[in-house]
């Protein structure tokens, strides 16, 4: 969906309006998710709720079908002769790192398998911002990456979504291993302990997917992806820090209840916006 790019690369189209928080802070808030697809409607009709949907779904697509075929030929390769052993303590401890450990080379391979359609996806998405029309299909968005940014821009953002990936994945794992072990017995509410886990670890890892689009956008050769939207970065690691400094890790994290948190000064009581240069 278009709003989500658009928020987790700084493009605010719609510009923030003076609030009060839930405490009575005054503060500046930005559109929610249902009216930035009411501003899609309006400029690019219906069918612009939909940019990337295509490349979007050969990428989950890809990644599904890599993830469960690898998975289960380890799986099959790990519990051969398995099924008999006692489940002792430090059985179950291997297990769970035997477990936590093929999961994570799984999901890494399938994100490298489906990264070029995730790039895809997204560019198509974030040229809305300087309405271009460089990416519309599939095979002709293949080579204008190839030409814009060689092999190496399909790969684009690859490194922190691995590592947000790999994180996210030992995270609720491991907080669900030990909740189910040493702090829940009851069985029927084990069952929502690994979604309460993913939720968490989602939330904590979220820094890593903004940088991750940013870094697929930046210097692509679309506007969205320089200046003034957007600096030229050299690195991922120039990218979260930026972000970092700007207080901007977290943006579009939020679908209805959005806070400005960008540079603002002060007039007369009221919040006022403050259009920075992005160079850094």
């Amino acid at each position: 969906m278009n709003p989500e790019v658009w928020k987790v690369i700084g493009h605010e189209p719609i510009p923030p309006y003076a609030t009060k928080t839930l405490l009575g802070r005054r503060t500046l808030a930005l559109p929610n998710v249902f009216q930035y697809i009411a501003y899609i409607r309006r400029v690019d009709g219906f069918v612009g709720c939909y940019r990337g949907l295509g490349p979007k779904l050969c990428a989950n697509t890809i990644s599904s079908i890599t993830y469960q075929k690898l998975y289960e030929r380890t799986v099959e390769e790990v519990t051969v002769g398995e099924e008999d052993d006692e489940a002792a303590e430090d059985k179950r401890e291997r297990i769970f790192i035997t477990d936590v450990s093929r999961d994570v080379v799984c999901r890494t391979v399938a994100i490298v398998a489906s990264q070029p359609f995730t790039v895809i996806a997204v560019r198509m998405m974030a040229q809305f911002v300087g309405g271009e029309t460089k990416y519309c299909g599939i095979f002709s968005s293949i080579r204008e990456i190839f030409q814009e940014n060689g092999i190496l821009g399909f790969f684009s953002g690859i490194v922190p979504r691995i590592l947000g990936e790999i994180v996210s994945t030992v995270i609720a794992s491991s907080l669900t291993f030990i909740v189910n072990s040493y702090l829940m017995n009851d069985r029927d509410l084990k069952k929502f302990t690994a979604a309460s886990m993913a939720f968490i670890a989602g939330t904590i890892t979220y820094p890593f997917q903004v940088v991750s689009n940013c870094m697929v956008v930046n210097n692509s050769g679309l506007i969205a992806g320089m200046p003034p939207h957007m600096p030229v970065y050299t690195s991922w690691i120039h990218c979260w820090s930026h972000l970092s400094r700007t207080n901007q890790l977290k943006r579009g994290s939020s679908l209805l209840i959005r806070y400005y948190t960008g540079p603002h000064i002060v007039t007369q009581g009221s919040f006022v916006k403050v259009n920075k240069n992005h160079n850094s």
